[in-house]
């Protein structure tokens, strides 16, 4: 009994075992079920036609689940051919026990498509953004995928999950754009879709281990992480540069190599309009250049700056609609051809507001002639400074430059609207060939006040020479007291225990008061006022050494001793002034030798040369309007010789002189023959002989020319001038 007992089991064992081994590998072949499935899809969806030839049931071991296969059905969208190559259809068990057969999900294997071909499906269906892209963006490409639908009690699709890869696909992003050799696996339903291993090239960057998702709810997120090596040249950063409208009407961007691991994420409302974005990046930057299409002049290195470069700088930052950006870049940079030199950027956005952070180190020269400092080019220097600026307001909170035992040191500069608006401290400390050359703070409160032991002034006139062309001071009203116990200027001369008291307004000084002491009872005098009713200022300069006050007008080449009185009524960029040096000699003046050889004034151009011209007196009458010059008059006088002259210069550089020049022997005889009253008489002894010689010099800087000829009468113009002149110097 136990033996047929056992037999019956084992039996059955073997029955369930082979039929489950039948169910799950060739399945049983039915045509039951043919038409329940083409009738359910095809009532679910007009469109769609389905024919199935043969149906095998079978068993899904892994799901346990019994299934129904077809290969190769013939499937139709619309009259167009679908390329399915699997379908396979999972039925509810409870339902065939009662009879009433239920579809639990469907899954469909598609033939490899392609993208050509896919297009000619999707055009047919509903008009969406997705399928936009892929009938406009999409090019080239092929699909393999396969699909499972969930339905409800109806047979309505409840759920999708689509699964497969795009391999060698091509999509055009605009003319210029296109996105090359992608291939990707793919994962998507209801609510998420999900690309991994992307890989691709857009125009000299090369994308690879990349994904993609993609969120649907009541919002649409799409996020993605992915590498990117770039190597891009002058033509591919410009097309970049057009599309992201950025201009570069100052530059031109001709080298990007490096890699960067990139992550975005972009929020759309319901309308597909964006919502939120955050683009974030963090890599390595090998090579990049730009040039600028017009050098920039760098006042303080006198080094044009032609091109800029980073060199094997690590590289973040981050871009968001939250508009809390960052750049950060530390590495080593090159401007033009230099030295590679250590950089450290970063810059914190917050509400279009830039908080930055430098630190670089710079070997090439730096050259500062407001206080005469010239960077040693052997050796490295460094500048440190924080700062925050936007459209309107440059806040510089420090700003550090140090070279060995040299500093200077500047805090809480601000610029607002391109003009100066508030300044905290100064501190300069520098040396030149070992020896202090400036030591002195300024301190910007109610008054501005300068202090210190030491300031090196000998460019001082080399600036004061420069145009303006930005008064960056035009807001500054303030109170200035200086106390300055020695400072340098011109020609090697020193003022000691040097004070002034002054106000500026409006960016420019309207009162000054000021003394200097050059030592052995020699002083410096300035003084400054101003009339606000008729909007004048009268300045008057004293000075028992001329030389420092005038040594950066070639003009004045060459004068040594003298007491020198200057006054000037400005008005605008207006002025009329008046120049008087009494006392003085003219010695190796080159431009005043070659005018006395040229004059055939041997004598005169080797004294010249020699123990110097000595002069009683010289006066000079100007006129100054915008940037044109007139030389009302100029009248010397003196032991050996006498000079008359007029002329102008323009604002570009363009001098024109003319006068008189007549040896002090020929213009004494003449003078003595002049009656007091009555007409200018010249008597034949002096008639005979050459009174002097007339001059023109003329032309652009460094090509002035000088012409000279003989005269035997005087202008009553000289003759005048000469006598009032020798009157007053008796």
């Amino acid at each position: 009994m136990k033996k047929i007992i056992y037999t019956s089991i084992l039996s059955i064992i073997f029955i369930a075992g082979l039929l489950v081994f039948i169910l799950s590998t060739s399945g049983y072949e039915t045509s039951k079920f043919n038409n329940l499935i083409s009738e359910k899809i095809e009532a679910s969806n007009k469109e769609v036609y389905i024919k199935l030839e043969t149906i095998r049931f079978k068993l899904d071991i892994k799901k346990i689940n019994l299934f129904l296969e077809t290969k190769n059905p013939l499937v139709s969208y619309k009259n167009l051919n679908i390329p399915v190559e699997n379908i396979k259809i999972y039925l509810d068990l409870a339902s065939l026990i009662n009879s009433n057969t239920k579809i639990d999900y469907v899954n469909i294997l598609f033939k490899e498509i392609d993208i050509k071909e896919l297009k000619k499906i999707i055009i047919k269906t509903k008009p969406s953004t997705f399928n936009s892209i892929i009938n406009n963006q999409l090019i080239k490409g092929k699909l393999k995928t396969s699909l499972e639908l969930y339905f409800d009690s109806n047979f309505k699709i409840d759920n999708f999950i689509a699964r497969g890869e795009v391999k060698n696909a091509e999509a055009i992003v605009n003319k210029s754009f296109s996105i090359k050799d992608v291939n990707f696996n793919y994962f998507a339903d209801n609510s998420d879709a999900l690309l991994k291993n992307i890989k691709g090239e857009v125009k000299g960057i090369l994308i690879k281990n990349g994904d993609l998702k993609i969120e649907r709810n009541d919002e649409l997120i799409v996020s993605s992480n992915f590498f990117a090596n770039f190597k891009l040249n002058n033509k591919i950063l410009k097309d970049y540069l057009n599309y992201t409208q950025i201009s570069n009407n100052f530059y031109q961007a001709n080298k990007a190599e490096g890699i960067l691991n990139n992550n975005f994420k972009i929020i759309f409302d319901k309308t597909y309009k964006i919502k939120n974005y955050e683009i974030k990046s963090r890599g390595k930057i090998n090579d990049f250049r730009l040039t600028l299409n017009k050098p920039f002049e760098n006042r303080i290195s006198g080094e044009n700056l032609k091109s800029f470069s980073i060199k094997e700088s690590n590289l973040s930052f981050r871009y968001g609609s939250d508009k809390k950006n960052f750049v950060d870049i530390n590495g080593s940079y090159k401007i033009n051809d230099n030295e590679i030199e250590k950089i450290s950027f970063k810059n914190d956005i917050k509400n279009n507001v830039s908080n930055i952070s430098l630190d670089l180190d710079i070997s090439r020269p730096i050259k500062l002639d407001l206080i005469n400092y010239e960077k040693d080019n052997n050796i490295k220097s460094n500048i440190s400074s924080q700062l925050k600026f936007d459209s309107k307001l440059i806040d510089i909170k420090e700003f550090k430059f140090s070279e060995n035992k040299n500093f200077i040191l500047i805090e809480d500069l601000k610029i607002k609207k391109k003009k100066f608006f508030n300044l905290g401290k100064i501190k300069i400390k520098t040396f030149k060939d070992g020896n202090l050359n400036n030591d002195f703070s300024l301190n910007f409160e109610n008054t501005i006040r300068i202090k210190g032991n030491k300031f090196d002034a000998t460019q001082i006139n080399k600036i004061l020479k420069k145009k303006k062309t930005n008064n960056y001071l035009a807001n500054l009203n303030k109170e200035v007291n200086i106390d300055l116990k020695n400072i340098d200027t011109p020609l090697s001369k020193k003022i000691s225990n040097f004070k002034l008291i002054g106000t500026i307004k409006k960016g420019n000084f309207s009162k000054i008061a000021s003394k200097g002491d050059f030592g052995n009872n020699k002083y410096l005098d300035i003084s400054l006022k101003s009339d606000d009713k008729n909007k004048k200022k009268y300045l008057e300069i004293y000075s028992d050494l001329p030389q420092p006050l005038l040594s950066e007008y070639k003009f004045f080449n060459g004068l040594s001793g003298g007491v020198m009185i200057f006054s000037s009524i400005i008005e605008g960029d207006s002025s009329v002034s008046k120049l008087v040096i009494d006392n003085f000699k003219i010695i190796n003046a080159p431009g005043v030798v070659k005018l006395l050889s040229i004059a055939d004034f041997g004598g005169l151009a080797d004294l010249a040369e020699g123990e110097g011209l000595s002069f009683k007196k010289l006066e000079i009458n100007m006129s100054k309007k915008n940037n044109f010059l007139k030389l009302e008059e100029l009248y010397a006088v003196g032991p050996s010789i006498s000079v008359l002259m007029e002329g102008y210069k323009d604002a570009n550089g363009l001098t024109s002189l003319k006068g008189t020049l007549v040896p002090a022997k020929n213009l004494n005889k003449l003078l003595s023959k002049i009656p007091v009253i009555g007409k200018i008489i010249i008597p034949k002894d002096v008639g005979e002989g050459l009174f002097g010689v007339s001059f023109k010099m003329k032309g652009p800087p460094g090509k002035i020319k000088t012409t000279v000829n003989p005269i035997k009468t005087l202008t009553p113009r000289f003759i005048t001038k000469a006598l009032e002149k020798t009157q007053k110097t008796k």
